[in-house]
């Protein structure tokens, strides 16, 4: 073999040595930038893992913070909780409480989760997030209309709760969606300051607009209230049979739905009856 032979092998050789060199540092460079963005997807992951476990936590504190401050006020206020013919509401404690007490709603059997104390705000905002107790929390209070008169005698008596996710406030009023349950559980029943224990008919169940007339208070004649219960009845998702005269006084229940942030689940009763607790 030629010395110009042997000379082109190892310039051969040596080149190739240098490409796969090169190519190998590529490699390297690929694979660390890679490592890079696996790393910084990583973290990010990591990070965003953190941050939603983080809010989980505040969510699940903050309902069991709520639930357990209305528990107190119940133990406070309530005496004979078991007993309808002698379940009392002491309007005292809770006036010592807040000051914005109007009444206590109360659903005897089903859905008993709903037995809280009711208040009035000066606006309809101050309550949303606020308990009964005056502590910031999403659980918020059940509230009447900041239009509405305190003692339940507007034609039509507005009351707000939240739909929450753990079942408190007034999620539960959708299970009035089933008819089978509403013809086991017709009744729910408001106490009010002044010693009166007001027994509601539930007629009406269905959802509406959070614009809809629904949320009218007073009306200019018993034709317009005719006209405003006539719409209740439309509204209803089934027909209770429950009949609604210009005499009467209803109580129309709101919350939120799963449905859209416009529309609203309302559960409307009329006054059957009307005691003097002793």
């Amino acid at each position: 073999m030629s010395a110009k032979r042997k000379i082109d092998g190892k310039s051969k050789e040596m080149n190739c040595k240098r490409a796969n060199h090169h190519r190998g540092r590529r490699k390297s460079r690929k694979a660390r930038r890679k490592n890079m963005i696996l790393n910084v997807i990583l973290v990010a992951a990591i990070v965003v893992f953190c941050v939603s476990a983080f809010k989980l936590l505040q969510i699940g504190k903050g309902y069991k913070d709520g639930q357990s401050e209305y528990e107190k006020v119940r133990n406070v206020a309530i005496k004979n909780a078991d007993d309808k013919e002698k379940f009392r509401v002491d309007f005292d404690e809770l006036m010592k409480i807040n000051k914005d007490t109007v009444g206590w709603i109360r659903f005897y059997k089903e859905p008993s989760q709903i037995n809280y104390p009711v208040v009035q705000g000066a606006d309809n905002d101050l309550y949303l997030h606020k308990t009964f107790s005056a502590n910031e929390n999403t659980l918020g209070a059940i509230f009447v209309d900041a239009a509405a008169s305190s003692d339940f005698t507007d034609k039509n008596t507005i009351i707000y709760g939240h739909r929450m996710k753990d079942g408190s406030m007034f999620r539960k009023l959708e299970e009035y969606k089933d008819e089978d349950f509403w013809k086991e559980n017709p009744y729910f029943y408001i106490y009010t300051p002044d010693g009166r224990e007001i027994t509601y008919k539930i007629y009406s169940v269905g959802q509406v607009l959070d614009t809809s007339d629904t949320y009218l208070t007073s009306f200019a004649s018993d034709e317009e209230y005719q006209t405003f219960l006539d719409m209740t009845m439309k509204e209803a998702d089934y027909d209770t049979g429950v009949k609604v005269t210009t005499d009467d006084t209803v109580v129309t229940l709101s919350t939120c739905t799963a449905a859209s942030d416009e529309h609203r689940f309302v559960v409307r009763g009329v006054k059957e009856k009307e005691v003097e607790l002793q």
